[in-house]
């Protein structure tokens, strides 16, 4: 069945005008940052085998690739992720470089959605960055610290909310449950998802009515430090109280930088990419209808390709981001300025083009936006 070439695919469209200016404005000032804090551009391939995203970000995520078999039988996939792709290079064309390494990239990522999704788009841009090969605190505080200041170079400082969380506190309690990996799959997508109700019930079928009645209140703890106070009164498994205490240690970090007022803790935000192993975040605006971006800590990831490093990064949604800036009356009008623009026409009787584009080429080498009357016919 053909269809009209009238016609683009579902999940996918144009951007023009004052909107893709924009855009590129946003990329250019993010890499920007990202450049200030010494993170060196890569940019990865758009295709590359499915196995390579199916093992990095678990089989439920990748499964969402868009996917085709090579002339030699081998499966594709067009990039779902691009963290999976610059922890590669970390492993292979980085090996011998000293690390940390810095790396940041600007990659459209393709997935296949259901079209009840808030944001049903099955192509979008990333902009993100990566820190590999440091394993501290300061390293996690450095990709905060980078988000903060990309929220105050937009203006969106005051509107926003990063959620952080340890994929290790989950961690703890699946352990001490005893779950297998696809009850821990439901697990987490019962806290993901906020069920409280099923999640005691599901939790009832491991444990003791009481102990499953208390830690169905993951899916409520969401706040400032206080959350991890309340938490330790039913949360004691060690590995589940290390990664509260690691979380403890950050948000001192962030009290003292008053940076406060942009963060919460949120225990119930549990992310279902499997490459995560620590901290967790992300990143929240008033106005936007979903997340802009996240990120975290995976510090197993690189082992797929050698040797296992520590890494952590994030990622912004291009498109939310944009759809953000472009509803502020201010960013509108940022976005369509782009200067007087000069009308260059050509009034000699001969309708002299030498003359017409040496006029356009003068002001052009002024700075000027000039364009050029093309309605005239052309002896």
């Amino acid at each position: 069945m053909s269809e009209p070439l009238s016609r683009i695919p579902a999940g996918m469209r144009y951007y023009c005008g004052p909107e893709a200016r924009l855009r590129r404005a946003i990329e250019a000032a993010v890499i920007s940052i990202f450049d200030g804090w010494s993170y060196e551009e890569i940019t990865t391939p758009t295709i590359d085998y499915y196995s390579l995203f199916e093992h990095a970000m678990g089989p439920s995520e990748a499964h969402r690739a868009f996917r085709f078999s090579d002339t030699d039988g081998r499966l594709l996939a067009v990039r779902p992720d691009a963290t999976s792709l610059v922890a590669r290079a970390a492993a292979t064309i980085f090996a011998g470089r000293e690390r940390p390494l810095r790396l940041c990239y600007v990659a459209p990522v393709f997935r296949q959605q259901p079209q009840s999704h808030a944001e049903w788009r099955r192509e979008s841009n990333q902009i993100g960055c990566e820190l590999i090969g440091a394993d501290s605190s300061a390293a996690d505080m450095e990709m905060l610290a980078i988000v903060c200041e990309v929220l105050q170079h937009f203006g969106l400082d005051r509107s926003c909310s990063i959620t952080l969380n340890d994929i290790e506190v989950f961690n703890g309690i699946a352990e001490e449950l005893r779950l297998d990996p696809e009850s821990r799959d439901q697990m987490r997508e019962l806290i993901d998802t906020r069920n409280s109700a099923d999640l005691e019930r599901f939790l009832a079928r491991h444990s003791s009515a009481e102990d499953a009645r208390v830690l169905a209140r993951l899916t409520q703890l969401s706040g400032k430090r206080e959350i991890l106070d309340d938490a330790r009164q039913f949360i004691t498994n060690p590995r589940s109280r290390s990664a509260l205490d690691r979380l403890a240690g950050l948000w001192s970090v962030i009290e003292s930088l008053e940076l406060s007022d942009h963060f919460e803790v949120d225990l119930g935000d549990v992310s279902r990419l499997d490459y995560y192993t620590g901290l967790t975040f992300k990143i929240y605006i008033e106005a936007a209808g979903s997340r802009i971006g996240g990120g975290g800590r995976y510090d197993g990831l690189t082992a797929s390709f050698g040797k296992a490093e520590p890494a952590v990064g994030f990622v912004l949604e291009l498109d939310a981001l944009t759809n953000v800036l472009l509803g502020s009356a201010e960013s509108k009008s940022d976005a369509s300025a782009g200067g007087d623009v000069q009308r260059i026409a050509d009034n000699t009787p001969d309708k002299d083009l030498t003359s017409l584009f040496r006029s356009a080429r003068k002001r052009r080498a002024l700075g000027e936006r000039i364009v050029i009357d093309a309605t005239e016919v052309l002896p």
